[in-house]
């Protein structure tokens, strides 16, 4: 059998992904309507505290897994693409550009200080560089890119995403609080959680329960951060060739590593579907519809991570991969303001 036809029977079924998306759809049109009620929190944030209730009070049988992981990262992609109808690309291309020097510059920060906390706290150079990624990028996703190039043990990959997975629960349910309490613009707070949450459901999430011009303007600056996981993977691909050269003559050692396996094609279309919002093909009359589907898809999107968090797995990683991510994602945060602050973006 070859390998193709091996994934193309692994993967699961529409039948076996509707109990799942089932579970996440019916929670997701419960948190929408405690989202219309409590608009400050707003229904991803309802639907993401949803599904870990559920998951952990409950615990949903396996048959629920293919479809809770089906919404938790295709519905997603779905979302950020129907968002795509309502941003015109030069609304795009425009945030992309003033975000990027704010965005690399909470990159280096993120980096440094995982290699400078991580052997403070006597974690070792794997997980410090899955931490570092996750923080940086793209949470879940960057580190998901990196793993066969750096080849982490198994539990060092599952230590990284319980501890990304963690902060990015946090991030949902306090930065909008903290936006207010400091009096951020919509903008403002947009870049901050573009520049400073890890995984972009997080990002959207926080974003939107804002307000939608900072949900917007978040998810442009998230997308435009996720694309960079392709110079810093090529990067690791370089360093781990050259570091393995060095130990024998066997050449290479990159192994599975893929440039079309890290891109991000969802980014892809989301720009086409902004090109086709600029050149005028969706009516102005649909596009609330289309930005209400796109709101929705979040919300199940966010109901589905919840329903994946394992609190008592998370707490079993230990205390350093926790510390060392807190320590990251603090340094990321208070950067991205600081730069704004010095550059006048506040």
């Amino acid at each position: 059998m070859s390998a193709t036809a091996a994934v193309a029977i692994a993967k699961p079924s529409l039948r076996q992904r509707l109990p799942g998306l089932l579970l996440a759809l019916g929670i997701a049109v419960v948190a929408l309507g405690l989202g219309r009620l409590a608009p400050l929190v707003g229904g991803p944030v309802c639907g993401i505290v949803l599904g870990i209730l559920v998951r952990n009070l409950v615990s949903p049988g396996a048959q629920f897994a293919p479809g809770i992981q089906f919404a938790g990262k295709q519905v997603l992609q779905w979302s950020i693409i129907a968002l795509g109808f309502g941003l015109s690309l030069d609304q795009v291309a425009k945030t992309g550009l003033e975000s990027l020097s704010v965005t690399l510059i909470t990159m280096t920060v993120a980096f440094l200080s995982a290699r400078a906390l991580g052997r403070l706290l006597g974690v070792h150079d794997k997980l410090k560089i899955l931490i570092g990624v996750g923080t940086a990028i793209c949470g879940g996703s960057a580190i998901a890119a990196v793993t066969p190039i750096i080849k982490p043990d198994d539990h060092d990959t599952a230590f990284a995403i319980s501890t990304i997975f963690l902060f990015n629960l946090v991030a949902v349910l306090l930065f909008p609080l903290l936006g207010h309490l400091l009096h951020l613009s919509d903008l403002g707070f947009g870049l901050w959680a573009g520049t400073a949450i890890n995984d972009t459901s997080s990002v959207v999430a926080a974003g939107y329960s804002f307000s939608k011009t900072a949900g917007d303007y978040a998810t442009i600056v998230k997308l435009t951060r996720a694309t960079l996981i392709i110079p810093i993977c090529l990067a690791l691909a370089v360093m781990v060739a050259m570091r393995e050269k060095r130990k024998s003559n066997a050449g290479g050692g990159t192994g599975d590593f893929s440039l079309a396996k890290i891109f991000p094609w969802f980014i892809l279309w989301f720009l086409v579907a902004s090109a086709i919002r600029t050149a005028g093909l969706v009516p102005a009359a649909i596009q609330p519809a289309i930005h209400a589907a796109a709101e929705f898809l979040i919300i199940v999107a966010l109901t589905a991570i919840g329903l994946s968090a394992n609190l008592r797995k998370m707490a079993s990683t230990g205390p350093r991969p926790i510390l060392l991510g807190l320590g990251v994602w603090a340094a990321v945060s208070v950067s991205s303001l600081v730069v704004q602050l010095l550059i006048g973006q506040l």
